[in-house]
């Protein structure tokens, strides 16, 4: 077995985005993706401030627990949730669903 020692290595979020949002085409995509991303925080922190665990929300949901992990991670992109589950989803975290229209700049 390999005896050296495990060296995590340092990572700053906030200062690897600066530097990658410098490059165009990774701005370009990332702001593609900005709603997804904003959407998923909002979820985050719902299910934070009901201090529920995916588990639990999925008790509530009827559903699996990797399911709940699929809805909340940047992956569902690929597949993103219908307006029932986002209700199902809110409705397990004490909120209700609120879609919003607002003019473009």
């Amino acid at each position: 077995m390999n005896k050296e020692k495990f060296r995590p290595v340092k990572y700053n979020h906030k200062a690897s985005m600066a530097k990658e949002l410098k490059n165009d085409e990774f701005k370009t995509a990332y702001d593609a993706l900005n709603t997804e991303f904003m959407i998923f925080e909002v979820m985050l922190k719902a299910r934070k401030r009901a201090k529920m665990t995916q588990e639990e929300v999925a008790e509530k949901m009827h559903t699996s627990r990797a399911t709940v992990a699929r809805i909340e991670s940047c992956s569902a992109v690929k597949h993103s949730p219908s307006i029932n589950t986002l209700k199902r989803y809110a409705a397990a975290v004490g909120c209700k669903l609120e879609i919003n229209l607002i003019p473009a700049k």
